[in-house]
C-alpha cells in the first residue's frame, strides 16, 4: 500500500499527533486560559500588570460589543462592495443619515422601535435609487463609482450639516433597553470575603446580540436560499442568470436595498450606544472597510472575523496603549494583508 492510500488515522508515522490535533489543542489552551482570566480571582501581579480585572474585561466586552456595531455597519457594505464590487464610498453618508433621521423620527413619535424601523426603510429606498441612477449607470467602471460616490457624500456630509449643525445628538433608548446587568465575573473581593461582580450596560450585549441576529440571518441568506443563489449568480454570470429568465436589475436593487437599510439600523443602534456627529461617517467607512479587507471580500463569516479584530483591538489600544492604539488597527490589515491577500475567510482569485 502506498503512502497516499494509507488511511488518515490523525497520527503521524513518528506516533505523534497530527497537525489539526495539534491546533485543536492549542485553541482548547486558549480557551482554558480565557476561562481563567475571565471567571478566576486574579493574583496581585496580574492586577498589577493589567492595571486591574475590571479594567481588562471592560476592555474585552466593550470590544466585543463594538465589533456587532462594526458588524452591522460593515454588513451591508460587505453585500455592496465585497459581495456585488460595486464601490460605494458613500456608505458611512447613509450610516450617519440614517441615525439623524432615526433620531428625528424618535423625537416626533416617542417611539425608538418606530425610529430603527423608519430608517431601515428609508434608507432602503434611498439604497435603490442609489442604484438605479448611479451604480446600474456605472457598472463594471470601479474609477468612475469611486468619484461618484465621494461626490455623493460630500454633498450628504454638507447637507446634514445644514439640517441638523454640528452639534452631538444621543439617542435615547426606551427604558426596557436601559440599565445594566450584572454578570457572573468576579472583579474584586472585599475583605470581609464578599465577591464584587461586574455589572455591563444592557443595550450594549443587545447591539452583540443584534448582530448575531443579522449575521446569521445574511449568511442563511446567501447560502441556503433561492434569492442568495441568484444574488451570487448574478455576480459570476450576470449574462447566463439574465438568460434563465431572472430579473437580474430587480436582484442588485434587492441586495442594494438590504446593503442600505442595514446601514440605516446602524446608524440608530450605533447613535443610541455612542453619539451622533458630524465625521461619525468618515469613521464607520474606514472601519468598514477595514472589515472587509481583513475578513475577507464577500465573506459574511470573515466580516465577523474582521469586526471580532478590529473592535477588539481598538478598546485594548485604548486601555492599554493609549498613544498608538489607532495603529493597532492597520497593523492588523497590513499583516493580513501579507499573509493571506485576499483576506482571512475571502477566495483566492
Amino acid at each position: 500500500m502506498s503512502l497516499a492510500e494509507q488511511p488518515k488515522t490523525g497520527i503521524d508515522s513518528a506516533g505523534g499527533i497530527s497537525r489539526r490535533q495539534g491546533w485543536g489543542l492549542f485553541w482548547l489552551l486558549v480557551a482554558a486560559l480565557l476561562a481563567w482570566l475571565v471567571f478566576a480571582t486574579w493574583p496581585a501581579w496580574l492586577n498589577d500588570i493589567l492595571i486591574s480585572k475590571k479594567a481588562f474585561i471592560s476592555a474585552i466586552l466593550n470590544g466585543i460589543t463594538l465589533a456587532g456595531l462594526y458588524f452591522l455597519v460593515a454588513s451591508g457594505f460587505t453585500l455592496v462592495f465585497g459581495l456585488m464590487r460595486n464601490v460605494n464610498l458613500a456608505h458611512g453618508s447613509l450610516f450617519l443619515l440614517g441615525a439623524y433621521l432615526g433620531y428625528a423620527v424618535t423625537q416626533w413619535t416617542g417611539n425608538w422601535l418606530v425610529g430603527v424601523v423608519a430608517s431601515f426603510l428609508i434608507l432602503a429606498v434611498i439604497g435603490v435609487l442609489m442604484q438605479m441612477i448611479v451604480f446600474r449607470r456605472l457598472e463594471g467602471d470601479d474609477l468612475r463609482q469611486t468619484l461618484v460616490t465621494i461626490g455623493i457624500s460630500i454633498l450628504a456630509a454638507d447637507l446634514m450639516l445644514a439640517v441638523w449643525g454640528g452639534q452631538t445628538y444621543q439617542l435615547e433608548t426606551p427604558d426596557w433597553l436601559s440599565g445594566a446587568i450584572t454578570l457572573p465575573v468576579i472583579t474584586a473581593v472585599r475583605s470581609n470575603g464578599a465577591s464584587v461582580f461586574l455589572t455591563y450596560p444592557f443595550y450594549r450585549l443587545v447591539v452583540l446580540a443584534a448582530a448575531i441576529v443579522v449575521g446569521v440571518g445574511l449568511w442563511l441568506m446567501l447560502n441556503r436560499t433561492r434569492v442568495g443563489m441568484m444574488i451570487r449568480a448574478g455576480v459570476d454570470d450576470r449574462a447566463m442568470l439574465s438568460a434563465s429568465g431572472v430579473n437580474v436589475h430587480l436582484v442588485f436593487a434587492a441586495v442594494f436595498a438590504i446593503g442600505a437599510g442595514l446601514a440605516g439600523f446602524a446608524g440608530v443602534v450605533g447613535g443610541s450606544a455612542l453619539s451622533i456627529a458630524p465625521g461619525e461617517d468618515i469613521r464607520y467607512l474606514l472601519a468598514s472597510l477595514v472589515v472587509v479587507i481583513v475578513g475577507g471580500m464577500g465573506s459574511i463569516p470573515g466580516a465577523a472575523i474582521g469586526a471580532l479584530l478590529i473592535g477588539l483591538a481598538e478598546q485594548i489600544g485604548l486601555v492599554y496603549f493609549p498613544t498608538y492604539g489607532v495603529v493597532l488597527t492597520f497593523v492588523i490589515m497590513v499583516v493580513t494583508l501579507a499573509i493571506r491577500p485576499q483576506g482571512i475567510m475571502g477566495k483566492s482569485l
